[in-house]
Parts: structure tokens; C-alpha cells; sequence
């Protein structure tokens, strides 16, 4: 990233990140997914989720509803969700997968640390068929790794496979969100991975435009998009 300072947010820009490359270290690997950890948490990306999640709750109160988080990462998210919804006194099964065995053997250990009933698996959301026996499919911070036409992709069969819900926050390109990411992955985490991969990931985001119209190129037809803290933008579309 050189000295750079300034981000071109009318040109998305993917670039390889090093979380994402073979054979990464297994402690590397770990420290950056404690650090994203800490910035989900201030991101209050479960938040997010939540006012939906408890709507369709509020709409079939006799259901325990089934919650996949995919490219779940560390896993934190979901153990959070799940955290969340025990509080607010709502029955939620809350599952989570990855591509990277590595993620999922850390979800597991994080969910035994939070005694929460978690279940993570390893699956490969390009690849593999996709289950359909969940009420409300998840996915945050995935979706700038991908290709327009993966990413149109993801989205599709996040739209099938769900039997009521999706919910994606991602980041924002923005110049805001690139200095966010710049700065404030230095204070909240000592991984270079995380140092590395914040602002390479807000080149590569998509803006708001761009995702409402992936959604619609995916068959989300009235998916609502619309900004959230940090930087961030949230989809949310309720199957007809």
C-alpha cells in the first residue's frame, strides 16, 4: 500500500489478501482472526442482524428458527447472534461454516470457550451444494473477496437456499471506510494480516449502488440495502 492515503472510490480495485492464501500460518492465520474478532465486535455487526431476526421471531413465535452463518470466519459473530437471541429469551439454532479448516477447528474452540451450542462445519459456498433446512442465512465481510459474478453468485444461492432470510453486511468503498481500516486495524489488533488486509479489502469493496444491483441480478428482487456503522452497508431481503 506504499504511503498511499487516498482511495479511488469509483473503481473497484481486487487484490489478493493474505488471509486468503494457501498454506497460511496456522499462528498468523489465528492472530488475524482474533483481531477481526475485536473489529466485528465494535463493528456490532450481530446488531445489525438482529432487528430482522427477531421480526421473523415476532412472526412465528412457536419456531425455533435455524441461523447459518456463511464464511463464518473465527466464528464470533455467530456466537454472538446466538448470545443475543438467548438474552432477548427467542429460541435460535445458530450454525456457522468456512472454507478453512483452520476457521472452523478456531469457531469450535471459541463457542466451548462461550459454552454456547454452536455447531461449525467446513463448506465451500462457490463449491458445494448448498443446504436448505435454514429459516435465516447470514454472511458479513465475505463478499468484497469475490468477483462481481461471484459475488452475484453468492448471493443467488443464498436467496435459494434459505427458507425466509438474508442478511450480508459488508464494507463500503469509501474514502471514509479506507482510512477506517488504514488506522484503526493498528488499534484494534497486532496482526499484519489485519494490517495488510483492511485497506486492500475497502479498495476491493462495493458500494451500495453496486451491491442493490448485484441483488437484483441475483434474483433478490426488493432486497433493501442501505448504510450502517462503520462504514459498513447492510442487505436485507425477506423471501416472497
Amino acid at each position: 500500500m506504499g504511503s498511499r492515503f487516498n482511495i479511488n472510490v469509483r473503481e473497484r480495485q481486487l487484490q489478493p489478501e493474505w488471509m486468503d492464501q494457501p498454506g497460511l500460518d496456522v499462528n498468523l492465520h489465528h492472530a488475524a482472526l482474533r483481531g477481526l474478532e475485536r473489529v466485528n465486535a465494535l463493528s456490532l455487526i450481530h446488531r445489525t442482524f438482529w432487528p430482522a431476526i427477531r421480526q421473523l421471531n415476532q412472526q412465528h413465535p412457536a419456531r425455533e428458527l435455524r441461523v447459518l452463518d456463511v464464511a463464518c470466519g473465527g466464528g464470533d459473530v455467530a456466537v454472538r447472534l446466538f448470545q443475543t437471541a438467548q438474552k432477548a429469551k427467542v429460541r435460535l439454532t445458530v450454525e456457522g461454516c468456512d472454507v478453512s479448516p483452520t476457521a472452523v477447528a478456531f469457531a469450535k474452540e471459541r463457542a466451548g470457550k462461550s459454552q454456547v451450542p454452536c455447531r461449525f462445519f467446513q463448506f465451500d459456498v462457490l463449491s458445494d451444494e448448498w443446504p436448505t433446512d435454514y429459516d435465516v442465512i447470514v454472511n458479513s465481510l465475505f463478499l468484497h473477496h469475490l468477483t462481481t459474478e461471484a459475488a452475484i453468485g453468492l448471493l443467488g444461492h443464498m436467496a435459494a437456499s434459505t427458507r425466509s432470510l438474508v442478511l450480508l453486511n459488508d464494507l463500503v468503498r469509501s474514502r471514509e471506510g479506507y482510512l477506517l481500516a488504514r488506522f484503526g486495524s493498528h488499534l484494534l489488533s497486532r496482526s499484519p494480516i489485519v494490517h495488510s488486509d483492511g485497506p486492500i479489502s475497502v479498495e476491493g469493496a462495493f458500494t451500495t449502488c453496486e451491491l442493490q444491483e448485484m441483488a437484483c441480478a441475483a434474483g433478490l428482487h426488493g432486497a433493501m440495502v442501505s448504510r450502517c456503522f462503520p462504514a459498513r452497508m447492510l442487505l436485507q431481503w425477506n423471501k416472497p
